[in-house]
């Protein structure tokens, strides 16, 4: 029980996400696929000349897992967790002395 209540906090975490952020974490469904990706871009490429090439390779998949998240473009619309994030300045006018 102890560690059980020491980790509900963390197992929580994730509702302070909206709903539709909420359903793209559930599962490590992206995770799966950035692995299956690099394997299949190692096997074509078979040998690196340097370590930097290889880290260039990763870099190039996560910036395009990372523009899907973004834009938007995979399993749903993330407009609702960027509001949340970066809410809009408050419009009412200062008051003037």
């Amino acid at each position: 029980m102890a560690i059980w209540e020491a980790g509900v906090e963390d197992a929580l975490a994730i509702f302070g996400y909206p709903a539709d952020v909420r359903l793209r974490l559930r599962t490590t469904n992206d995770l799966e696929r950035l692995n299956r990706e690099i394997r299949r871009r190692e096997r074509v490429i078979r040998i690196f000349p340097n370590r930097a090439s290889a880290e260039r390779l990763l870099g190039a998949l996560r910036m395009e897992l990372h523009e899907g998240w973004s834009t938007g473009r995979r399993s749903g619309n993330l407009d609702g967790y960027w509001a949340e994030r970066n809410p809009a300045p408050d419009k009412t006018p200062a008051a003037t002395a």
